[in-house]
């Protein structure tokens, strides 16, 4: 090969360089897409072989992906409380003492503070088009139905288009309640104990071993008429008090319908893109799916090989692809970083009222949603930025999606918060092959409010990072 020809492959190289280091240094639009309850072992790209998952393996075709991304939490609430603000969610408050660890409710008071700094208020000081299309799941308001103080309004976005709270089987009529064990203990059995009450009564009464007044039956029957009463109104208000899609502050459809409801959301998503095409923004797209009740569009219905949550994942990747063109048809690619990621592993343990296993796959690895074992706390981690990242690439270092906010602050132009500690590490220098370990030495994962299992990775060690689990 000749010196001249050498000459400008050189040049060629250190102009693509060149290129990539500046484009890493510019502020590029961000896309994060978090999917609900996905296991590991879902996407084709982790090993799948029988969902079809198009738009994820072209993302980790064209990107990075991850293979120890791990979830802050097993949990809904706490997870995405972790995301938004790079903190383990105990440090904010969003940690239950008891067993219910998420939001059930629109009237819960409780929600993510406003002390909390969000990667999204961040970036909206930084002049970025701010918005959240989807799930929410933490908090709207603090003392009425008006101060809106945990909305996501008042957390940096300037948009929102979804669900304030959560998806619930109560939400979707024929799939069951998600409060069977609080209904037996609160109606089911106090009405047995009454029964047998009533029934004893009556016998020794006939018997004429005690006088019963007629007061003590009447008192008896009141009370289990206004127990079954308070059952039928809380079936019967529950999923129009709890189950509406917001814009902003106002209800736009109450209840909730599922129809084509994740290509509503994916359309307002695209409009959001069109609408911001000239300046920076960051789109969270939120999925419903794969979260129970599930639920899929005509399109999608009955084409997988795994039922209605096949049918849920496929249409969520068909989302995903959408989104894709959509900054393709704009030539925004190259300037977009996606992220996708899962808030938790799948629910393995998800049974339907007709005795149907509504859940995913972890893949290899024990347990799911709720709990720290691998399968509930490891999820799919894929980056994409054309021509600063690595077409291909597989990282197995430990990382987290509390990583996602030093990371995506940094590349606006905003320092980090320093009046508080920030957990998550910047996944650029990893993402570019500037560091070849994780910055995270140990990693904690929390049962609700108490510390369940620690993740660590010795900085001068070579062995594959390990997981203790510990009994509380």
């Amino acid at each position: 090969m000749s010196n001249s020809r050498k000459m400008k492959i050189f040049l060629l190289l250190l102009l693509f360089l060149c290129e990539a280091q500046s484009r890493a240094t510019s502020r590029p639009n961000f896309i994060v897409l978090i999917a609900d309850d996905l296991g590991i072992g879902d996407p084709g790209c982790y090993g799948n072989k029988t969902l079809r998952t198009p738009s994820l393996d072209a993302l980790a075709k064209g990107g990075v992906k991850l293979t120890q991304h791990l979830a802050a939490s097993p949990l809904c609430t706490p997870s995405r409380a972790s995301l938004m603000t790079g903190r383990y969610s105990i440090r904010s408050g969003i940690a239950s003492r008891s067993r219910v660890g998420v939001f059930l409710f629109s009237a819960s008071s409780g929600g993510l503070p406003s002390s909390e700094i969000t990667f999204a208020k961040l970036l909206k000081t930084q002049g970025y088009a701010t918005a959240l299309i989807g799930k929410w799941h933490l908090g709207i308001h603090c003392h009425s139905k008006t101060d809106f103080c945990h909305h996501p309004l008042n957390h940096g976005f300037d948009y929102f288009h979804g669900l304030p709270v959560t998806n619930l089987r109560d939400c979707k009529p024929g799939q069951g309640t998600v409060f069977t064990s609080a209904i037996r203990l609160l109606v089911f059995i106090p009405l047995q104990v009454i029964a047998i009450a009533l029934l004893t009564l009556a016998v020794l009464k006939w018997l004429g071993l005690c006088h019963v007044p007629p007061a003590v039956f009447f008192c008896l029957v009141f009370l289990a008429a206004l127990i079954l009463a308070s059952l039928l109104c809380f079936l019967h208000y529950f999923r129009p008090l709890n189950c509406f899609l917001f814009r902003n502050y106002d209800i736009t459809q109450q209840p909730l319908s599922y129809d084509n409801l994740t290509q509503r959301l994916t359309e307002d998503a695209s409009q959001f893109i069109r609408r911001n095409a000239e300046r920076p923004f960051l789109l969270v797209m939120s999925y419903l799916q794969v979260h129970t009740a599930l639920f899929a569009s005509k399109d999608f219905a009955g084409k997988s090989q795994h039922g209605i949550y096949g049918d849920a994942v496929e249409e969520m990747d068909w989302s995903v692809g959408q989104i894709m063109n959509v900054l393709e048809e704009l030539s925004l690619a190259n300037d977009t970083l996606i992220y996708f990621t899962s808030d938790q592993g799948a629910h393995v343990e998800e049974v339907s009222s007709r005795g149907e296993v509504h859940g995913g796959s972890n893949g290899i690895y024990k347990g799911g949603k709720a709990n720290n074992w691998e399968g509930g706390i490891r999820v799919p981690g894929l980056l994409r930025w054309p021509g600063v990242l690595q077409a291909g690439l597989e990282i197995h270092e430990p990382t987290s999606n509390m990583d996602i906010f030093p990371t995506v602050v940094k590349l606006a132009g905003s320092p980090l918060p320093e009046d508080r500690i920030i957990d998550g590490r910047d996944l650029m220098p990893l993402l570019l092959g500037k560091r070849q370990r994780s910055e995270h030495e140990f990693l904690f994962h929390y049962c609700n409010f108490y510390l369940n299992a620690v993740r660590w990775h010795p900085p001068n060690s070579t062995v594959f990072p390990k997981q203790k689990i510990n009994k509380v």
